[in-house]
């Protein structure tokens, strides 16, 4: 659950509602017998939330059929996700490359790289260390030394074998667009009306509905809309 509700939102965010979350779907089978409406109204203003939606997917794929032997394999779960939850739950020596991993192995190589290409680049940075150790290592120094803007250079401990130290000439910086009037938020006016009940179709953004119900985050009963 944390790595799907750490995608994209800072980890302050996740620590203030994961406690209780986890509380209310102890196990995929609480999950998954709690319904969809349920998780969606727990997972509250955290953020995109079809992730929630998969989730629960997940959930019941895990009631119904056990963990299966590939992630990748549940909703929601892609190459990233199931790399990190071997390497942090089982210390499978595997690398998981996410923003922070990445940034570090393209300034030490000195080029942007291909997912398989990051992924070996760090390993070879990581040296002895493997599995778990490795990913969070390399995850930290990224997010508090060698950071998007302003890097730590004269503290990092792969100075020495870094071909940029610095930022890398053409690297991408993601940049999301202002929430403030956009789609995003008139989804989520609806989606926060649809939590405290059930509401007349006419009374929403009926643009904003429409997507969310085919995300699988709402639906109508004629006159009505409300959470799945």
């Amino acid at each position: 659950m944390s790595e799907v509700m750490l995608h994209q939102t800072q980890v302050p965010r996740v620590a203030a509602v994961f406690d209780d979350f986890l509380a209310q779907f102890p196990t995929p089978a609480a999950m998954a017998a709690a319904g969809p409406a349920a998780v969606i109204t727990a997972w509250g203003r955290l953020g995109y939330p079809r992730r929630a939606r998969r989730l629960w997917e997940a959930s019941c794929v895990i009631a119904d059929h056990g963990w299966p032997d590939d992630l990748e394999a549940l909703p929601g779960v892609g190459r990233y996700t199931a790399r990190a939850i071997d390497a942090q739950v089982d210390d499978v020596d595997v690398v998981a490359i996410e923003v922070n991993v990445r940034r570090v192995a393209q300034r030490v190589a000195g080029a942007v790289l291909t997912d398989r290409a990051a992924e070996e680049e760090a390993r070879r940075v990581g040296g002895r260390l493997r599995g778990r150790d490795r990913l969070l290592a390399l995850m930290d120094l990224g997010a508090t030394v060698c950071r998007a803007r302003d890097p730590q250079c004269s503290s990092c401990p792969l100075r020495a074998r870094c071909a940029t130290r610095g930022s890398l000439p053409g690297e991408a910086r993601a940049r999301q667009a202002p929430f403030e009037g956009s789609f995003r938020q008139r989804r989520g006016v609806v989606l926060a009306a649809l939590r405290r009940g059930p509401s007349a179709v006419a009374d929403l953004d009926a643009d904003a509905l429409t997507s969310l119900v085919t995300d699988g985050l709402a639906a109508t009963d004629g006159p009505i809309a409300r959470l799945p």
